[in-house]
């Protein structure tokens, strides 16, 4: 089932769909404004340095391993060979410090989970053990668990569909009867080739000037900027308390 192409906005919006499926950064937790401020920053360190607007473009939503590939031939297209042996340790490292310091869940996404009934799960393309332990650590865990499914876990990353199409076979949904929750472009493209209709998610800290327009370029069907809008939209315009 497919929905029209629509602008950011509440309205009467009745859909149903079989099974709704998050991606986690910036949609379920509040971590990619983490992620892109201590990545930006290491970056800048050796040399990498990019516009807020080109990075979230290029990078947000990406697969772990095209991430890292696309970094080491920006730094190579410097003449400055591959990335230092000891930058991703250290970006770890500083990444996770930050994480178990700072993170929490999207305001309203309890209250969301706490009124859908149905089948969820979460596809991200966060390793998995890191995936886990930001569930664990914001109290989501038990709303999702056993279907947490990571991108290490298929063969192709975001943009490629390979993940929500796990997801959904796991899950025992057919594709076209889901819906996707994702906050990047990459995620959105990853939906559509899926077949899945995908919402776009601009509630997060990390969300900035262009991200509502950036989501409806990818093909997202329609932007909500909060969990209580996407409430609004499914649940008979009932919004959690």
């Amino acid at each position: 089932m497919q929905a029209s192409a629509s602008k950011k906005g509440k309205g009467d919006y009745r859909m149903a769909f079989e099974a709704i499926l998050f991606d986690c950064d910036g949609v379920l937790v509040d971590s990619e404004k983490i992620y892109v401020s201590v990545e930006r920053e290491h970056l800048a360190r050796i040399g990498l340095d990019y516009e807020i607007d080109e990075y979230m473009d290029r990078f947000q939503g990406l697969g772990s391993d095209d991430f890292w590939a696309e970094l080491d031939r920006d730094h190579r297209s410097l003449g400055k060979g591959p990335l230092p042996e000891s930058f991703g340790s250290e970006l770890d490292a500083a990444t996770m410090e930050r994480i178990d310091r700072e993170l929490s869940e999207i305001a309203g996404i309890k209250q969301f989970l706490d009124i859908h009934e149905g089948p969820r799960a979460v596809a991200s393309s966060s390793r998995l053990q890191r995936l886990i332990h930001k569930l664990q650590h914001t109290g989501l865990y038990a709303y999702f668990e056993p279907h947490i499914y990571s991108g290490e876990q298929v063969a192709n990353g975001k943009p490629a569909p390979d993940l929500f199409l796990h997801a959904a076979s796991r899950l025992g949904v057919d594709a076209a009867t889901a819906l996707v929750i994702e906050d990047s472009a990459n995620g959105v493209k990853a939906g559509l080739a899926a077949g899945m209709t995908v919402w776009g998610f601009v509630g997060g800290g990390h969300s900035h000037q262009g991200h509502t327009e950036q989501l409806l370029e990818a093909g997202a069907h329609k932007v909500v900027d909060s969990h209580d809008d996407l409430a609004g939209l499914l649940f008979n315009s009932k919004k959690p308390n």
